[in-house]
């Protein structure tokens, strides 16, 4: 029997984008549930979603428009209060809300710790299963661009007074100066690149760093390069609409994965032929690597600085920098950081949700 597990992840994810603030904790509130019930019926899958994606009234409309289109079917009536689903509805209310009994409390609480524990985790030492899980909660990471000061103008409330504007309101009442309108710079989303050690020091953060610029890229203006021994694009690749497609794609056009390393010399590739013609200009870069260079680092010294030069921002994301005992002396680490605005960890989901906080506020 094929597993249904991707397509409630899915709908989870457009009941999302429908406009329903339900996070990470709430998908995994929902599809713990569902394990307690018959996913063939639809409505046992309707009140799970209702119960644990829903927070507030207003949401409720949007997620039947959701479910509709999903499942283009009816929404299932409410069972009645005194029938067999009661417990299961009393249930599913304890997943979302956790305020419920303490035998069902405590299974909460074992879930959302779960949950929060894996969010923490290194992810060089997971299982398999829960890899499976790490990426289903990659998938649902949803990266908002940072933004910069357009060319182009908008009418605001504050800001510039907007004298053609002005002119053309006089010039309709006669030539009396009836109001003032002011103007504002439109801001735009500011371009991200990403530059991702694929060497072998890297394997076993690659596939989840690949995921991770998978969902930057489909969401936001980002450009995509893997480093080894050579610099590889793989910003085509990975806006394809499916994770799995996309990462299939990438592993196709990257010849040196899990090879050597030569951080300068594809820094330097990138800079001559992507980044001094545009890539970089005034753009947020993030460098995933743990530093280790079989090169010069000297040339690795040189490049960073010329990219910090074009760059907006410079972050360079370390997995091993999480580890208290962590100190900054590999030789790529050591010539890199004088040009860099923050070294950040990146060994776990929690801290890559914190570096697209980095990202945004940049």
């Amino acid at each position: 029997m094929e597993d249904p597990l991707p397509g409630l992840v899915g709908f989870a994810a457009a009941v999302r984008a429908a406009g329903v603030a339900c996070g990470p904790e709430r998908v995994h509130a929902y599809l713990s549930a569902l394990e307690l019930l018959d996913v063939a019926e639809v409505g046992q899958v309707y009140w799970a979603g209702r119960v644990a994606l829903c927070a507030e009234p207003d949401d409720l409309p949007k997620y039947d428009a959701a479910f509709r289109a999903w499942f283009a079917g009816e929404i299932p009536r409410q069972p009645r209060p005194g029938g067999p689903n009661r417990r299961k509805r009393a249930h599913l209310a304890a997943l979302a809300s956790n305020g419920a009994g303490a035998g069902e409390a405590k299974q909460v609480d074992r879930l959302a710790s779960s949950t929060e524990v894996l969010r923490h985790r290194d992810i060089a030492e997971l299982t398999e299963a829960e890899r499976a899980h790490l990426r289903e909660m990659i998938a649902l990471l949803r990266p908002e661009p940072p933004q910069r000061t357009g060319p182009r103008w908008r009418p605001d409330r504050r800001g510039r007074v907007d004298d053609r504007r002005v002119l053309r309101i006089m010039r309709a009442s006669g030539g009396e100066p009836a109001r003032l309108v002011h103007k504002r710079r439109r801001p735009r989303p500011r371009r991200v690149v990403l530059l991702i050690d694929v060497s072998g020091s890297m394997r076993p953060y690659a596939d989840a760093l690949l995921r991770f610029a998978h969902a930057v890229a489909r969401r936001a203006p980002a450009e995509v390069f893997t480093l080894g021994t050579r610099l590889t694009r793989l910003t085509r690749q990975l806006r394809q609409r499916d994770p799995e497609l996309a990462l299939t794609a990438a592993a196709r056009a990257v010849p040196d994965f899990a090879g050597g390393t030569r951080l300068g010399e594809s820094v330097r590739a990138f800079l001559d032929r992507w980044g001094q013609r545009g890539v970089a200009r005034r753009a947020v870069v993030v460098v995933f690597s743990d530093g280790w260079e079989r090169g010069d680092v000297t040339l690795l010294g040189d490049q960073m600085a010329r990219l910090a030069r074009l760059a907006h921002r410079v972050f360079w994301v370390n997995p091993h920098a999480g580890s208290p005992t962590y100190e900054p002396v590999q030789s790529g680490i050591a010539v890199a950081l004088p040009h860099v605005d923050r070294l950040l960890a990146g060994h776990s989901v929690a801290t890559l949700d914190l570096l697209l906080q980095e990202v945004r506020r940049a």
